[in-house]
């Protein structure tokens, strides 16, 4: 419907939303054509459902006529999406936040999607939609726009990142180091992992456990470079060490011999950075 980690901080919150069919396209490098057929996949799988189910009561039609008309409806609304996207990414503070990018491209996209809709509804079924039946099929098509524009961010959009000061700035405080148990106090912060409702801290004096959520211990990071690698991982660049490949995927060895794994929206994004 990323981020430059250390010399490019703030272009970490500079790039767009992914939408409809779409990852993260502003002042990012060409899409591979596995990121592009990724993400036209995934909106060609979600036509396919909505025409098994019979979405938007099309379900008297032969499956099919339904299969005809959903997967190049999702996969068109994808192209329009990431055109959609362009724009939107010039609103500076909408590329700040993932969700506020989607919900502003959810709602811009939702208007021009609704007379490809209309238009291609006819084209297909031979029928004529009344006026009076737009405010619903505005309705359903922004429903199906905020539903791909999330689905798309979670899939697409890379970790957030924390900054080590300019040089020359002070050094700020580290909250997050205040937490710190005893066991590891003072120690340096290689990594931070989620494991259920607690957090695993890898130090330089090893390891330990605390209840909190991955989320607000990425805030209380800033002030260490870092990133977070996967949904449930945030690493320090200086702990790594090197990487190694396990399978298809992309692992970092850090300080210590923790090992965090790096989810594909991250791969390309930590790559640019330079931190392997």
């Amino acid at each position: 419907m990323q981020p430059e980690i250390r010399e490019n901080a703030g272009s970490a919150r500079e790039r767009p939303a992914p939408a409809v069919g779409e990852a993260p396209v502003a002042g990012d490098s060409p899409r591979t054509w596995r990121e592009w057929a990724r993400n036209l996949a995934i909106a060609a799988g979600a036509g396919a459902v909505l025409a098994f189910v019979g979405a938007m009561e099309s379900g008297g039609a032969p499956l099919a006529q339904r299969l005809l008309y959903w997967v190049p409806l999702m996969i068109g609304g994808g192209l329009l999406g990431h055109a959609m996207s362009l724009v939107v990414a010039k609103i500076p503070k909408a590329n700040m936040n993932p969700w506020l990018f989607g919900a502003i491209l959810s709602v811009a996209l939702t208007l021009p999607a609704t007379l490809v809709v209309w238009g291609y509804t006819n084209l297909v079924f031979g029928t004529r939609i009344p006026l009076a039946a737009f405010p619903a099929l505005i309705g359903s098509v922004l429903f199906l726009s905020v539903a791909m524009t999330a689905l798309m961010i979670v899939v697409n959009w890379p970790g957030r990142v924390t900054h080590a000061p300019a040089p020359g700035a002070p050094t700020p405080s580290v909250r997050f180091a205040e937490r710190l148990p005893a066991k590891v106090k003072g120690a340096v912060i290689y990594a931070v992992s989620a494991e259920d409702h607690y957090l695993r801290l890898h130090t330089s004096k090893g390891s330990d456990l605390i209840l909190m959520r991955l989320s607000d211990a990425i805030s209380e990071l800033e002030g260490l470079e870092g990133a977070q690698t996967h949904r449930s991982w945030w690493v320090a660049r200086d702990a790594v060490e090197s990487t190694r490949r396990d399978g298809d995927r992309l692992v970092l060895v850090l300080k210590g011999g923790a090992e965090a794994p790096v989810s594909r929206p991250n791969v390309r994004a930590l790559r640019e950075a330079g931190w392997f």
